[in-house]
């Protein structure tokens, strides 16, 4: 409800603008997909293997409501085939079941850009630049930005074997959660928080002696280009993300001022391959989608992007019982004013008492006076000012420039 919905609106606005001029196209996805789609984010990941909501339409097919939405870009693609590389961006409401906490919910909205068709690594710099843009056009000063590179397959299929053997050659000081973890996915566990499983994941190789050449230089293009506009970042080795189609450059944008377990407001990184997995041509992909409930918690503790102001700048009072009030309501909205009224049927008193309680900075009268001398009266409701009568056809003119003031 407001004010909460106007400052979402506001963000998402906000976010529609950066990435148009980035030349990013908007993109609706669809709310559910067959199963299948969600599938290829990986069948060892909570996202597919606890939390997706899942049924049988009349049809009896079997359909997921979207965990998130770049399996439904990539599935889009390889149906229209746009040019490439195509650049999309989206926004809207995910579901997920999981533990409903403190800006995490079981439907929560993102933001999202996605580009599809380049290897470019300049692309993975533009794409964290247009995140890092936003963030701080909202105000948002202390996120930080954590960067890692997965390689190629062949590069992650070599160190998963390698950190499996590690875990379990050291699982005796691993939690029971993070034992189940490492069976269906080893670089899960580098993700753990629990106190418990630290000694074991600070002591695991990294993935960063594993890279090819390939993988290392394009890296290390990404840094030169996050050096060359200035976004400082963080090498974080251990950042893998939670969706298994990803590689090379991931990224995550932290918020200091959220709990330490739970502070991520957004991230993204490079998914080569997902798009032939669903069907379509074998083209590579990069994307992040941030979270519009936990990023509106950073800013509350920032003290970042107030609710936008949406009360009424004008409340026009009729006692006349005719149509008055709906006509000048309809003529300052017209000139792109905010204008709201009361019922006619009121009282004046009633009317006055609503017209403080909505915020409006001005008053507009209009009762058998005024309507006897073709006028309307303008009371001010904030600050100094008397009450004065006008002609009608200045009653534009004259509240415009009272609201200049």
């Amino acid at each position: 409800m407001p004010p909460v919905t106007d400052r979402m609106r506001a963000m998402v606005e906000i976010f529609a603008d950066e990435a148009t001029k980035a030349g990013f196209g908007h993109v609706a996805p669809p709310m559910f997909e067959e199963v299948g789609v969600f599938v290829r984010l990986g069948e060892a990941t909570d996202v597919v293997k606890k939390e997706l909501y899942s049924f049988e339409d009349k049809g009896g097919r079997m359909i997921s409501l979207r965990p998130e939405q770049t399996a439904s870009l990539c599935r889009m693609f390889a149906q229209r085939r746009p040019v490439t590389p195509w650049k999309a961006w989206y926004s809207g409401a995910n579901f997920r079941y999981e533990q409903s906490q403190k800006g995490r919910f079981r439907q929560f909205d993102q933001v999202g850009a996605e580009v599809i068709g380049s290897s470019d690594p300049d692309l993975d710099t533009e794409l964290i630049a247009l995140a890092a843009r936003f963030y701080a056009r909202i105000g948002l000063t202390r996120t930080q930005l954590l960067l890692n590179s997965l390689g190629d397959p062949a590069d992650r299929a070599v160190y998963t074997d390698a950190l499996r053997s590690y875990l379990s050659a050291n699982a005796s000081g691993l939690s029971e959660q993070a034992r189940e973890t490492m069976q269906r996915n080893p670089l899960r566990v580098l993700d753990s928080k629990r106190e418990s499983d630290q000694e074991v994941v600070g002591g695991a190789p990294r993935l960063a002696e594993f890279l090819s050449v390939e993988a290392t230089a394009a890296f290390e293009r990404v840094q030169r280009g996050l050096r060359a506009l200035e976004i400082p970042f963080v090498i974080e080795s251990r950042l893998v993300r939670g969706l298994d189609y990803y590689n090379r450059t991931t990224f995550e944008f932290a918020a200091p001022g959220l709990e330490a377990a739970q502070n991520a407001v957004g991230g993204g990184g490079r998914y080569d391959g997902l798009v032939a997995d669903l069907g379509g041509p074998d083209e590579p992909g990069v994307g992040f989608a941030l979270g519009v409930d936990r990023t509106l918690l950073a800013c509350d503790a920032e003290g970042a992007f107030e609710a936008p102001v949406t009360a009424p700048q004008i409340w026009v009072i009729a006692t006349t019982g005719g149509i008055e009030a709906v006509e000048l309501a309809d003529r300052f909205r017209l000139a792109g004013l905010r204008a709201d009224r009361s019922d006619s049927s009121r009282s004046m008193k009633a009317q006055m008492k609503a017209a403080n309680k909505s915020g409006a900075e001005v008053a507009v009268i209009v009762g058998p006076d005024e309507t006897a001398q073709g006028a309307v009266s303008i009371k001010p409701l904030r600050g100094q000012g008397e009450q004065i009568t006008v002609p009608d056809h200045a009653s534009l003119r004259t509240v415009q420039e009272y609201l200049q003031k």
